[in-house]
C-alpha cells in the first residue's frame, strides 16, 4: 500500500503490531498461569494496550499536524514574497512527494519570474537603444531640412543636402528593416525554406552585388572556394547573413585593404570565412560584437547601427551553425562560420 511508504507510518504500524503481539503474549500467559482471573487481567491488558495505541496515534498526528503547519507557513512565506521559501521533504512517502512537487512548482515559477524580468529589462534597453539610434538621423534630417528651406535658390546646396538627407533616410530604413528581421527570428515566425544550395552560386550573386562598391572605395574584394559545395539552407536568409559580414568588412577597411571570402568543405563541415586586412577589433570588444546596438569606444564608425553582426549570428544559428571571430588591432579580422553536414543513413 502506498500509505505505508511514509517512514513515520511504518514506525507507527510496527509499534501497533508490537503492542498487539505483547497483548497476545500477556493474555496467553495470564490465561495459562491464573485461569480463574484471566478474563479480568485480559481486560486490563486490553485497556492498557488501547491507551498505548491511542497515545502513539496522538503523538503521530501531533507530529503530522506540526509538519503540515510548517508546510503551510512556508507556502505563505512564498506567497508574501520570499521566493527562497521551500518545504522540507527529506523523507519518503506520498506526502513528501507532494511537498517535493510544490517545491518544484515554486522553482518553475521563480524561473518564469526571472525570464519576465530579463524580458522587461531587454525591452527597456532595446527601446532606449532604438530611440538613441533614431535620434541622430532624425536630428540631422531636421537640420538639413532647415538649410534647404533657407537655401532654395542655391542648386548646389540643395543637391548636397538632398544627398545627405537621402543618406540619413537610408540609415533609418536599414535600422527598421534589421529590427524587423531580428524580431521575426526571435519570435520564431520565420519559416526557413531550406533546400540544397550550391554555395558557389550564392557567392557569385554576392560578388556581383558588392564588387562595384568595393571598386569605388578602392578595396580588393576576392571570392574563392570549391566549385561545388552543397549547403542545406534558406538561400535568401543565408545571403542576408553573408551580406552583413561583407558590409561590416567594407565599413572597417581602408582604401587599399582587401576582403577575402572563402568557402570549403571538410569531412563533416562546411566552412565559410570572411577575412579582411582592416583596422581589426580591440580585444575588449570581441566578447560583445554580436550584441545588438553594441558600440565600441575604440571604433570610429559613426554610421553603423550595431545590428548587422547580431542579425548574421541569429541567421547562422537558425541554420544550426556557429560563427566565431578572431581579430587583432591593425591586422584585420576573420569571421568563421561552420555548418555540420547531415549524416545520411
Amino acid at each position: 500500500m502506498k500509505i505505508l511508504a511514509d517512514r513515520r507510518i511504518k514506525i507507527l504500524f510496527v509499534q501497533i503490531l508490537a503492542c498487539a503481539a505483547g497483548f497476545t503474549a500477556v493474555a496467553a500467559l495470564l490465561f495459562w498461569a491464573i485461569p480463574q482471573s484471566a478474563a479480568g487481567w485480559i481486560w486490563f491488558a486490553a485497556i492498557c494496550m488501547t491507551a498505548l495505541i491511542l497515545s502513539l496515534l496522538l503523538r503521530y498526528f501531533r507530529v503530522e499536524c506540526h509538519t503540515m503547519e510548517q508546510a503551510v507557513q512556508r507556502i505563505e512565506d512564498y506567497l508574501e514574497g520570499d521566493l527562497s521559501a521551500r518545504i522540507e521533504c527529506d523523507d519518503e512517502g506520498e506526502r513528501n512527494r507532494l511537498f517535493h512537487e510544490v517545491n518544484s512548482l515554486a522553482a518553475i515559477l521563480n524561473a518564469h519570474v526571472e525570464n519576465q524580468q530579463r524580458s522587461r529589462q531587454f525591452l527597456k534597453e532595446s527601446i532606449s537603444d532604438i530611440s538613441h539610434q533614431l535620434k541622430t538621423p532624425l536630428a540631422a534630417l531636421s537640420i538639413y531640412n532647415g538649410i534647404l528651406q533657407q537655401e532654395q535658390e542655391d542648386p548646389e546646396v540643395v543637391r548636397q543636402f538632398t544627398a545627405l538627407s537621402e543618406q540619413e533616410l537610408n540609415r533609418i530604413e536599414t535600422l527598421v528593416q534589421n529590427l524587423l528581421k531580428i524580431t521575426k527570428l526571435d519570435a520564431g515566425t520565420v519559416l526557413m525554406e531550406k533546400s540544397e544550395q550550391n554555395l558557389t552560386d550564392l557567392m557569385q550573386a554576392l560578388e556581383q552585388r558588392f564588387s562595384v562598391q568595393a571598386e569605388q572605395q578602392g578595396k580588393q574584394l576576392r571570392f574563392s572556394g570549391d566549385e561545388y559545395v552543397v549547403l542545406f539552407c534558406d538561400a535568401h536568409w543565408m545571403s542576408e547573413a553573408l551580406s552583413n559580414l561583407i558590409k561590416n568588412a567594407l565599413d572597417h577597411t581602408r582604401t587599399g585593404d582587401s576582403i577575402q571570402i572563402e568557402w570549403r568543405t571538410f569531412a563533416s563541415v562546411v566552412q565559410i570565412r570572411v577575412r579582411d586586412t582592416g583596422c581589426g577589433i580591440h580585444p575588449e570588444d570581441l566578447p560583445h560584437i554580436f550584441k545588438r546596438f553594441y558600440r565600441s569606444r575604440f571604433s570610429k564608425d559613426t554610421q553603423g547601427v550595431g545590428l548587422g553582426l547580431a542579425l548574421a549570428k541569429s541567421i547562422v544559428e537558425a541554420h544550426g551553425g556557429t560563427i566565431e571571430v578572431d581579430s587583432q588591432p591593425g591586422y584585420g579580422t576573420v569571421f568563421t562560420i561552420n555548418f555540420l553536414i547531415p549524416t545520411k543513413l
